[in-house]
């Protein structure tokens, strides 16, 4: 039978993102898929180099539009770390909170929009919008926003937590932890499911380690790597907590371990709450020109939901020389057209699902 190319895309920007996948198929049998993107490219890493540090955090923000304050962290400790700026103890703690505030429901959105791409399970979807938007409350109560937060400042935050803000996020901590179980339950029982998810989309340890995937796409193929616990920044090593990490790396793998990621978030976030410190939490105040930097170029690694994000910067005294970011979106993506091969068609949308990119990390 001949091969048949096709386009699928580009898909609606309501999806993952801009993106199209040209792929060859033998009947319904996947032989090659070739991601095509550059649809959203605006340039970030070198619009920064015509921007005063601070003045950089909104495109940031930007890059993942699902978890915005993951990518404005890490630009804002790369700046840091050039500078020499340290971060003050209580904003560390409120830096954790709202990062694995952030993370939740980051993998809330991506749990339901799996489940909607192999087109099962809406009543999933809209469990998980309903208590992502209660995540967002919070974010919304600490930051005075509830999509793109710029809270981040040298040092700091931009404001402290406001009062009664511990109360409202334990209860909100303890209503998710008896969320989750009843997410696994009415997920994992569906045979559909079940059947669309397990061996499908199989990464092996040595291919992830090979390309380079990272994040829960690493973990879910038997990889324990974590920044969080292999580097750790700000207070994670104060918390005990495991990396959730799989060994199947199939595509019900890099479900399961989002899953359980929620679960450790869940600890982490209700152990710095309860341990916080008190003083001080506010950064400098944003200026138009920062102080001269103490180091020429910092790297900076932090862990974001979609996996291990570089910041690599090269400073000058008022503004960035150079910016490269190796985002974790563009590594797992590079994946599809090795795990795609030999699978149904009708599988490569669960496959791009549990992969879990968002289009903006990709196209700097």
């Amino acid at each position: 039978m001949p091969i048949t190319r096709i386009n699928v895309g580009p898909v609606h920007p309501s999806t993952h993102g801009v993106i199209r996948l040209v792929v060859d198929l033998d009947g319904d049998t996947i032989e090659n898929v070739e991601p095509h993107v550059g649809f959203l490219h605006r340039g970030v890493e070198k619009l920064v180099e015509t921007r005063m540090y601070m003045q950089s955090t909104p495109y940031m923000e930007k890059l993942d539009y699902v978890a915005p304050m993951s990518y404005n962290d890490a630009y804002v400790a790369a700046v840091e770390a050039a500078m020499g700026i340290p971060v003050k103890e209580r904003a560390q703690y409120i830096r954790v909170i709202l990062l694995e505030l952030q993370r939740i429901a980051s993998h809330l959105l991506s749990i339901g929009t799996l489940c909607n791409d192999i087109g099962q399970m809406f009543t999933a979807f809209m469990w998980s919008f309903k208590d992502r938007d209660i995540v967002l409350d919070l974010l919304q109560e600490a930051t005075g926003s509830r999509m793109f937060y710029v809270n981040m400042r040298l040092g700091g935050l931009h404001s402290d937590l406001p009062p009664d803000f511990e109360e409202h996020a334990l209860n909100t901590l303890d209503y998710l932890e008896k969320r989750v179980p009843q997410y696994e339950h009415y997920i994992e029982r569906n045979p559909i499911f079940t059947e669309r998810m397990k061996g499908i989309g199989v990464v092996s340890k040595e291919l992830a380690k090979n390309i380079g995937i990272t994040g829960p796409a690493l973990r879910a193929s038997g990889v324990n790597y974590d920044v969080r616990k292999n580097s750790p920044y700000y207070v994670y090593d104060k918390f005990h907590f495991n990396p959730q990490v799989l060994y199947d790396g199939d595509n019900f793998s890099r479900y399961k371990v989002k899953i359980l990621e929620i679960k450790e978030s869940i600890r982490i976030a209700r152990a710095a709450l309860k341990s916080l410190p008190e003083g001080d939490a506010l950064g400098m105040p944003v200026k138009l020109r920062s102080p001269n930097p103490k180091n020429r170029i910092s790297i900076v690694s932090r862990e974001l939901p979609r996996g291990e994000c570089l910041m690599y910067l090269v400073a000058d005294p008022q503004r960035p020389y150079r910016l490269s970011i190796r985002s974790p979106c563009f590594i797992n993506l590079a994946a599809i057209s090795h795990i795609a091969k030999g699978e149904r068609f009708a599988d490569l949308f669960g496959i791009l699902g549990s992969l879990d990119i968002i289009m903006g990390c990709i196209d700097r």
